[in-house]
C-alpha cells in the first residue's frame, strides 16, 4: 500500500488508546476535527438531510406547485432493504460529512470519527455507504482515494488500514446516488500500512480518517470531501449522530457527550 499522506502512521498513533473493561456493543460514530494549528481546513459533522435515503418522506407537489399535493416515500437502492437496509434510528436522514480542504501534507490536519463501543471485538465485517454516483473509482460524487476515507483498525495483533478504493471492497451496491462498500470474508487490511494481510487479534480501536485534501495525485478526484452513512461493524449499521441507543441527538451535529460508548 502507497503511504498516500503523513498521516497514515500519524493517526494510527493518535487514535489508538486501549482501555480495559470497555462495552463491545458498537453503538456511535463520534466526528471531531485534529487541526492542531488552528487552521479551520477540516470538518466533521453529522447534518440532517444528506444521508442515504431509506423510506424517507417526500413531498409531491401539487398540480399548480403551489403546495404540496400529497406525500410518499423514497429509498436509494443502494440502502434499501434488500441490499441491508439503514440504521432504524434514523429519524432526520443525517450522514456524516468529511471534508479537508486546501493541500494534503503541507497541512497537517485530518477530519476524524470515532468508532465507540467496538473494543474486545473480533472483525469480520466492516463498512459504509458514500454519497457516490458510480463505482469507488468514479471520479463523480465523494472522494474515495485509497487512503481516504480510511479506517485505521488497532487490533491485540497490530495496525490495519483499509481506504475506500484500496483494498477494493469485497462487496459494492450501487444505487442512485450511494454506493454501498462492505469490506469482509474475510476482512482484509494493510498491516502497518504495509503489507495486506487478513485483520486479526481483538479490537483496541477503530477510527475514521479523512485526510486527503483538493491535491491529491491519486484521484480519482480532487473533492476533498465525503459524505458517509450507515457505518458497518459485523453486520451492525449506525447513521446518525449521537448515541444510536438513545432518542434524540446529543450535541451539536452529533459531536456531543458519550452516552454508552467506550
Amino acid at each position: 500500500m502507497r503511504l498516500r499522506t503523513l498521516f497514515a502512521s500519524f493517526a494510527i498513533l493518535i487514535f489508538s488508546t486501549s482501555v480495559a473493561f470497555a462495552d463491545t456493543k458498537f453503538n456511535q460514530v463520534k466526528p471531531s476535527e485534529f487541526d492542531p494549528g488552528k487552521t479551520f481546513l477540516v470538518q466533521a459533522a453529522w447534518l440532517d438531510g444528506i444521508g442515504c435515503p431509506t423510506d424517507a418522506t417526500i413531498a409531491i407537489p401539487n398540480a399548480s406547485f403551489t403546495g404540496v399535493g400529497s406525500k410518499g416515500s423514497y429509498t436509494d437502492p443502494a440502502c434499501a432493504s434488500a441490499a441491508g437496509g439503514g440504521d432504524p434510528k434514523d429519524k432526520h436522514n443525517q450522514g456524516l460529512l468529511l471534508a479537508k480542504t486546501g493541500p494534503t501534507i503541507t497541512n497537517f490536519a485530518a477530519a476524524i470519527a470515532e468508532l465507540k463501543g467496538v473494543k474486545g471485538t473480533t472483525l469480520t465485517e466492516l463498512g459504509y455507504d458514500i454519497r457516490k454516483p458510480g463505482a469507488a473509482t468514479d471520479s463523480r460524487g465523494s472522494h474515495c482515494g485509497a487512503g481516504a476515507p480510511r479506517f485505521n483498525v488497532e487490533t491485540s495483533d497490530g495496525f490495519f488500514a483499509i481506504g475506500c478504493n484500496s483494498p477494493p471492497a469485497s462487496m459494492a451496491t450501487l444505487g442512485t446516488g450511494w454506493l454501498r462498500l462492505r469490506w469482509g470474508g474475510p476482512l482484509v487490511g494493510y498491516l502497518n500500512n504495509v503489507t495486506l494481510t487478513t485483520v486479526t487479534g481483538e479490537v483496541k480501536s477503530i477510527t475514521i480518517v479523512f485526510d486527503e485534501g483538493q491535491d491529491t495525485s491519486g484521484g480519482p478526484d480532487n473533492f476533498g470531501l465525503a459524505v458517509l452513512d450507515n457505518i458497518d461493524v459485523n453486520g451492525t449499521l449506525v447513521g446518525r449522530g449521537g448515541n444510536a441507543g438513545g432518542a434524540g441527538d446529543n450535541g451539536e451535529n452529533g459531536k456531543g457527550d458519550d452516552h454508552g460508548g467506550d
